[in-house]
């Protein structure tokens, strides 16, 4: 299997779809755990795919990068070494789009450090505030929070204050 390294470690990142940040997480239900996959643009904050499921497995996170890719392509797609994102569908389909593969390395989160802040922020303004009773609540909490509340409504400090969409809009013009 190919190494790939860290390709964003002091890049700076200036525009529009130069780095996609992916990313797993857990929410609890009674019983059991469903899986949230996420894919940020980092300029923009904005979260280009996401998907819930019961299973850890490859479809939690091809099926938010092919959500992404129907809208844009990045040049680099940054994650860290889950089997999820190594696994060879993954792969092939970034560099069938010609997507740059970079990696956190092994034990070191920081390293993706804009995924991981997005997944704090999911957890705590959505996932810690709700006892979801299944997976379908699950799936239509999360959605509403990402589509109506962080893209849209939720202003951040690294975009002057403004939310990805209002800043990904003042970018693109």
């Amino acid at each position: 299997q190919q190494q790939w390294s860290n390709r964003i470690d002091n890049l700076a990142i200036t525009r529009c779809d130069q780095v996609w940040v992916g990313d797993i997480t857990y929410v609890r239900l009674k019983g059991h755990f469903v899986y949230v996959a996420v894919l940020m643009d980092v300029f923009t904050r904005m979260i280009r795919g996401w998907q819930v499921s019961r299973h850890l497995n490859q479809p939690l996170t091809l099926k938010p990068l092919e959500q992404a890719l129907r809208q844009s392509v990045p040049e680099i797609h940054h994650s860290d070494q889950g089997v999820q994102y190594l696994s060879n569908t993954y792969i092939k389909t970034l560099i069938c789009h010609g997507i740059e593969v970079s990696l956190a390395r092994r034990g070191c989160p920081w390293e993706n450090g804009y995924a991981e802040r997005l997944i704090r922020t999911l957890k705590e303004e959505e996932v810690h505030l709700n006892d979801y009773e299944n997976i379908s609540e699950v799936e239509s909490r999360i959605g509403y929070f990402i589509q109506q509340v962080y893209n849209q409504k939720r202003p951040h400090s690294a975009l002057g204050y403004l939310t990805p969409v209002e800043f990904e809009q003042k970018n693109l013009s």
